[in-house]
């Protein structure tokens, strides 16, 4: 393993442990050149997850872009960055366990969502509106009525929406 700092090939495996999603390892190493320390993960390597998008083509399931989407959704919001991984590495656990070579888009779409809903109404809105191709303020307002309980919603909000 090369040290990230110095680029030497000469580092040690000073801990290893369990990592946070399974079939994965944590070890921390530390250079023998420089003696800087960093961390590393280890994966095993499954079998591509294959995405196909709206227009028919298909790439292999990119873990960046899911968290990329997230972390942008959640920006200047007070969720940690421990919550958004955890998320999309129970989305991606979630699409690797359906053993489909194939998934279309929308499906994971669809998971961000559901997993925004339940972390963040406004990081779940923002997802939302791009995701869902939101085309006026009456989208917003429809999306925004789904949000909030019957009992609280007032009643010249649904003279607005209309």
């Amino acid at each position: 393993m090369k040290c990230p700092f110095c680029g030497k090939a000469n580092t040690r495996v000073i801990d290893s442990r369990p990592g946070k999603i399974e079939f994965e390892v944590r070890r921390r190493r530390e250079c023998q050149e420089c003696t800087r320390r960093f961390t590393t993960y280890e994966r095993f390597v499954q079998v591509p997850v294959m995405i196909i998008k709206k227009d028919g083509r298909r790439e292999d399931f990119n873990r960046e872009k899911v968290l990329t989407g997230i972390k942008k959704a959640c920006e200047k919001r007070a969720i940690s960055i421990n919550l958004i991984e955890e998320t999309v590495d129970a989305i991606e656990r979630d699409l690797r366990e359906t053993n489909e070579r194939e998934i279309p888009s929308k499906v994971v779409g669809e998971k961000i969502i559901e997993a925004l809903k339940q972390i963040d109404d406004v990081a779940y809105v923002r997802f939302a509106s791009v995701y869902r191709e939101f085309k006026d303020v009456a989208d917003f307002i429809a999306e925004l009525k789904g949000l909030i309980p019957k009992e609280c919603q007032p009643i010249e909000f649904d003279a607005i929406s209309k």
